[in-house]
C-alpha cells in the first residue's frame, strides 16, 4: 500500500528556525539523532537529505545559512513533505550551533573520508547523537571538523572514493537508527 504524500504547497511560506531554538526543540526528547549539514549546496540534496532525515527519525535538521542551498521550491518537492514536517534550523554560525547542541549533551559525530581513523560500524551511535555531512566535494569544513567529538568515515570498498552526501546520510542515519534498536 502506498503510503499517503505528505507534501504541502511548495509556495507556502516555510518557518525556518535559528540557533536559539535548539534547546526547546531538544526539550524532552530522549537520545535525540539531529542530522547537521555543513555547506550542502545542491538543493536536490538538500531535499533528499530532509526526506532521509524524516525517514530515520531525526529530531529536527540543522543547515547553514551561507554557502548552503536555499529551502526552495526544488527542495521542498524533493523532500515530499519533509521539509514541513521536520523541524529546520537555519545556522547563522555553525559553530554556534554545535556548541548549543552541546550545551544540551549532544555529541557530534562528523564524517569525513580521509581525517576519520573510526569506521561508522564501530562507533557507538547511541545517545543523543548529531551527525555532520559536509559539502559535495569539500566535504565538512576544517573547523566544523575541530567541533566535533568524534570523526567518522564510511568503509569504501570500489575504485569509487565517496558516497553523494544524500546517500551517506542515509547510510550514517540507518545505522544509528540499528544500534538504537530500529524504533
Amino acid at each position: 500500500m502506498a503510503r499517503e504524500n505528505r507534501h504541502t504547497d511548495p509556495s507556502k511560506p516555510l518557518r525556518l528556525l535559528d540557533e536559539g531554538d535548539i534547546p526547546r526543540l531538544l526539550e524532552g526528547r530522549k537520545d535525540p539523532l539531529v542530522l547537521v549539514l555543513d555547506g550542502i549546496q545542491d538543493p536536490h540534496n538538500v531535499g533528499a537529505l530532509l526526506r532521509t532525515a524524516d525517514c530515520a527519525g531525526c529530531a529536527f535538521v540543522v543547515l547553514t545559512r551561507k554557502n548552503s542551498s536555499p529551502v526552495n521550491e526544488t527542495v521542498r518537492r524533493v523532500a515530499v513533505g519533509a521539509a514541513e514536517s521536520l523541524p529546520i534550523v537555519q545556522a547563522n554560525n555553525l559553530r554556534n550551533a554545535l556548541a548549543r547542541l552541546k550545551e544540551n549533551g549532544v555529541w557530534i559525530a562528523g564524517t569525513s573520508d580521509h581525517k576519520a581513523s573510526q569506521s561508522l560500524y564501530a562507533a557507538r551511535l547511541t545517545g543523543p547523537l548529531a551527525i555532520v555531512l559536509g559539502a559535495e566535494g569539500d566535504g565538512i569544513r576544517h573547523l566544523t571538523a575541530e567541533t566535533c567529538d568524534f570523526l567518522l568515515r564510511i568503509p569504501m570498498l570500489g575504485s569509487v572514493p565517496c558516497l553523494n552526501v544524500s546517500v551517506a546520510a542515509g547510510v550514517c542515519l540507518f545505522e544509528a537508527v540499528r544500534q538504537r534498536g530500529g524504533r
